[in-house]
């Protein structure tokens, strides 16, 4: 039986603080190729700066992230380059460019970081928009276009360079049910036909139950993890009552800090 092959993220013994406030700290946890995992906890906790700190974005104050075993946390300038051009990124907000159209939203990352024909450039943004099933939308303004579809648009232009691990902070933020839903679909389709890896921050335990391999729960009480497996495990085996709570979306009446 051969052994399992290693992790594709490596989080060990990470922490971060602000200003002389612990935000989190002692956080240890793997992220296995083909997975998607979820960082979730309650408002406050420091999901999203988990994210930024498993990208780059933000340097702990102790601990490091190693992406195919290769510390990113204490890379050369031009070592760092090399493996973040492994990450695609789409913010909470989506970020895109509201003067160009989606199609120049999506070429942008290759003209800036390719050496690529622009004929090659633009046939493979489309097929990045295809992928998201915005189709025939290439022409469109940010302006123009729904919600769901900007965040669409953003997963598009987060995969122009063909990363391994895609990095979405919150991707269903400010959508209603059914469009969250829809964007959820696309993500585990995503995953499947590509065999992507995302790291997904997300409070919506709808979405959380549809598309999570693997969760980490932040705790803002004790600012470490809290637990890590997969959702309906903690949810049906977690001894832990504001870990029952969180996942039970229910009020937990022994303590003053209720999950969000």
């Amino acid at each position: 039986m051969q052994p399992p092959p290693p992790p594709l993220i490596r989080v060990r013994d990470l922490a971060a603080a602000f200003d002389g406030r612990t935000i989190f700290e002692h956080v240890s946890f793997d992220v296995a190729r083909g997975e998607v995992c979820v960082i979730l906890g309650a408002s406050g906790c420091g999901k999203s700066t988990l994210l930024k700190h498993m990208f780059g974005l933000l340097e702990p104050t102790a601990g490091e992230v190693l992406i195919q075993g290769q510390s990113l946390t204490h890379a050369t300038p031009s070592q760092r380059s090399e493996l973040m051009r492994h990450f695609g990124v789409m913010y909470q907000s989506g970020a895109l460019f509201g003067s160009m159209t989606l199609l120049e939203n999506v070429r942008l990352p290759l003209e800036e970081l390719s050496t690529l024909p622009d004929d090659a450039i633009h046939a493979i943004a489309r097929s990045k928009l295809k992928l998201v099933a915005l189709e025939g939308y290439e022409g469109y303004m940010p302006a123009e276009i729904s919600g769901g579809m900007k965040k669409r648009a953003a997963i598009a232009r987060a995969m122009a360079l063909d990363p391994e691990i895609l990095f979405l902070d919150e991707p269903s933020a400010g959508l209603d049910p059914i469009t969250s839903a829809e964007l959820d679909d696309t993500i585990l389709e995503l995953a499947r036909a590509t065999g992507v890896t995302f790291v997904i921050v997300s409070h919506e335990l709808a979405s959380i139950y549809k598309i999570a391999d693997h969760v980490v729960m932040l705790d803002r009480r004790t600012r470490t993890l809290c637990a890590e497996g997969s959702p309906a495990d903690l949810r049906d085996h977690s001894t832990d009552p504001w870990i029952q709570s969180f996942f039970r979306r229910e009020a937990l009446h022994q303590t003053t800090e209720v999950p969000q």
